[in-house]
């Protein structure tokens, strides 16, 4: 039998989100129950809540960047006890059969996509899934992420379930490591992850923005330095001289700056997601030197395991800001400001008096 759930939810595309009462199903066979902790707040989460993107069910509990603690577990369960630190990500369910599921990239899953963690079917209980922004949730097993790293650091473990792996995947499946020159576009949530995991990687860092305040920032996170994208002269220094750069930026921008610092057989690979399309690149950036223009999607579960158990072992975690339920409209409003280090992070403690 279902059983009842709290959590915050956006009415319409509109309205403001607020209080919302629904149902989660009882665990099943092969299903963990988690008492949710923390829930990072994600650039896709207002692109979803405000219906920025299409297809958004309402009303709709977003959130993907989920830790907890396991409260039960179905007869079936083998990973988990009761008591566990656990992560949920980006996805729920997959249809586990599918070439790229059996390859363990279930984000990418050819048969029925890969179920959001919100806003996507929902299997048990029909209609669609709700997210995060909530009291708890219910799993399958194979969708749950192990979290070794200490109790104290679960608020900033958060924001590795979309922003790490988002980044994580891409370097690792470009084989990012030492004596490789390596760029991040945008110092934001993706961006400050994507810094740190490719230092910790043993590459040389340089971090792109349009705002030369962040340079100290940058270094501090692992950058040797920070490049004015704006600066011609700066870029010009550059030239032909990554080996792969990591895109972050979320909205449309010109893409060739980027292109022409890459060496022969480089790859730049697109992680942001702009609402409008980015201006067409020239063909002949990529010609000339054998060029790569990429995307990534998140990561694949295994993977996900691989990039936690990466960060436990490298002492990273996000930068975060924590806010209580009832401040997620002001985290919103800022987040479009760039207003944020770099993460949101709610403290579902709160969402009882909220």
């Amino acid at each position: 039998m279902p059983t009842p759930a709290s959590g915050y939810a956006a009415p319409s595309a509109a309205a403001p989100l607020a209080p919302f009462s629904f149902e989660r199903r009882d665990p099943g066979a092969t299903d963990v129950a988690i008492d949710i902790l923390y829930c990072g707040v994600c650039h896709s989460d207002l692109h979803t809540a405000r219906g920025e993107w299409e297809g958004t069910l309402y009303p709709c509990v977003p959130g993907h960047e989920i830790v907890g603690r396991v409260t039960a577990v179905g007869s079936d369960v083998t990973k988990f006890t009761v008591g566990d630190i656990a992560g949920v990500g980006c996805m729920v369910g997959s249809c586990g059969h599918c070439p790229s599921c059996d390859d363990g990239e279930e984000q990418y899953c050819e048969t029925t996509g890969m179920v959001g963690t919100y806003n996507g079917p929902d299997p048990v209980l029909g209609g669609y899934t709700f997210g995060g922004y909530s009291d708890h949730i219910v799993v399958d097993e194979g969708f749950v992420l192990k979290v070794t790293h200490d109790e104290a650091d679960l608020a900033a473990v958060a924001p590795l379930l979309c922003a790490g792996i988002t980044t994580y995947s891409p370097l690792r499946h470009w084989k990012v490591g030492p004596g490789q020159k390596v760029g991040i576009v945008g110092l934001g949530g993706l961006g400050h992850m994507g810094v740190k995991i490719a230092a910790a990687m043993g590459a040389e860092v340089y971090v792109f923005s349009t705002s030369p305040n962040k340079r100290d920032d940058a270094k501090r996170l692992g950058a040797t330095d920070l490049i004015v994208s704006k600066d011609a002269d700066a870029m010009a220094e550059h030239a032909n001289s990554f080996d792969f750069i990591l895109n972050t930026v979320a909205a449309p921008h010109d893409l060739d700056q980027f292109l022409m610092l890459l060496k022969r057989d480089g790859t730049m690979t697109l992680v942001g997601v702009p609402a409008e399309p980015h201006p067409s690149p020239s063909v002949g950036n990529l010609v000339f030197r054998r060029r790569h223009l990429a995307g990534s999607l998140i990561g694949g579960i295994a993977e996900t395991q691989e990039m936690l158990d990466f960060c436990r072992e490298h002492g990273l975690t996000a930068d975060i800001e924590t806010i209580r339920m009832d401040e997620i409209e002001t985290a919103y409003e800022r987040m479009v400001k760039s207003d944020v280090k770099y993460r949101f992070v709610i403290d579902m403690a709160t969402l009882t008096a909220a």
